[in-house]
């Protein structure tokens, strides 16, 4: 295993953080947030990185994508993180379209991944349905009806939910709640009786919503994969979107502590710049500790789901639980360290941690992963 770049993917890390520093920093979220946009998103920019290839980063080159892996995947969240950038790389790229690359037919396959790596499409995954991430605990059922299905359900934080083109939704066919087998995946138009969209406001001004499920008919064409068998391509997908959220917050909290650093050399108290007291160095030497451990773990979950190393899921749940205390850490010392200031709107470093609260229970916060990781290490 290597934690060391390739040359092509420094590249591509260094292209992601001028994009996102030119055209989309922290004030475009700002800009998106105050006016309430509809979207949740900027299109023309989300465009113009479906134009750089990142739209189709997973996607097979026979498909319309660039096929550049997850470790090249988590250097577009890494720089997404340190702008604060909204845009539908962890919904679309991350979660929907690897689920429609593998349970996906040839039709499926072919009416999707190309119009998401260009960009005309947005997709999302409709999993969780109560507060806390738990998959396995899916109850929306999905009954045969002719020659079709019947969904009733609910579901909720679906990212991206109210814009999607296309839904997957996740639907129990067999089984009770918190059994593995039973997950079945269905392709839902978002137009199709009986489906209500509400947006969900969220404190990070990122995109959610709340999706129900009363009596909507899909044909049986709609589903993905085997009937009762979606349980572990699913799971090996949302350790892909895992280390991709970590690389995310790795940036994240990578921006906060450099923001912080550049606040600490230049305010003074009492005639003595505040960087210089040895109480703050070592919280910010602290933080610096915990920044260097997040990124060797994001770096190895990456590489290990491009290897297809045998121990992804655990590394996945490890980079994502080390990932959501750093980040957490880093957040609220950034806010503390830039004193009262850090608590007013004007100032972006409060921004910083509205993101970090929403991005810990995203897919699982730490307490979820480290469960995960001992139950995978069967201790």
């Amino acid at each position: 295993m290597t934690l060391i770049l390739t040359e092509e993917q420094q590249m591509l890390q260094q292209a992601a953080r001028d994009f996102f520093v030119e055209k989309m920093p922290v004030k475009a979220l700002r800009d998106l947030r105050d006016r309430a946009d509809a979207t949740g998103f900027d299109r023309s920019a989300w465009q113009a990185m479906a134009e750089l290839g990142w739209a189709g980063i997973l996607i097979p080159e026979s498909e319309g994508g660039v096929d550049f892996g997850y470790q090249g995947a988590g250097q577009v969240m890494e720089q997404a993180g340190r702008t604060l950038a909204a845009s539908p790389l962890l919904a679309t790229v991350l979660l929907a379209a690897p689920l429609v690359r593998v349970l996906g037919n040839e039709r499926q396959r072919a009416a999707l991944l190309p119009a998401v790596a260009s960009g005309e499409k947005i997709l999302a995954l409709a999993l969780d349905e109560g507060p806390h991430h738990a998959p396995l605990h899916t109850a929306l059922s999905a009954e045969t009806n002719g020659d079709g299905y019947c969904l009733n359900g609910r579901k909720t934080m679906v990212l991206d939910g109210h814009v999607a083109d296309s839904l997957l939704v996740v639907a129990r066919t067999g089984g009770k709640p918190g059994d593995a087998h039973g997950l079945s995946v269905f392709m839902v138009d978002p137009q199709s009786a009986g489906l209500h969209r509400r947006r969900l406001s969220l404190v990070d001004s990122r995109n959610a919503a709340r999706l129900e499920f009363a009596n909507v008919r899909v044909p049986a064409g709609a589903l993905l994969g085997p009937l009762d068998g979606a349980w572990p391509t699913l799971s090996a997908v949302l350790d892909g979107a895992c280390a991709g959220l970590a690389a995310e917050m790795l940036g994240t909290a990578q921006e906060a502590f450099d923001r912080t650093l550049n606040y600490l050399r230049m305010r003074q108290q009492f005639g003595v710049v505040i960087g210089s007291f040895q109480a703050l160095k070592h919280r910010a030497a602290l933080m610096f500790c915990e920044l260097e451990l997040t990124r060797s773990a994001v770096r190895a979950a990456l590489d290990a789901l491009d290897t297809q190393n045998p121990e992804a899921p655990l590394l996945a749940s490890l980079a994502q639980a080390k990932a959501c205390e750093t980040l957490e850490l880093v957040s609220s010392e950034a806010v503390q360290l830039h004193g009262g200031i850090g608590m007013t709107d004007a100032e972006e470093i409060g921004l910083f941690l509205k993101r970090a609260r929403v991005a810990q229970q995203t897919l699982g916060d730490a307490r979820y992963h480290r469960a995960r990781y001992a139950i995978l290490r069967q201790f």
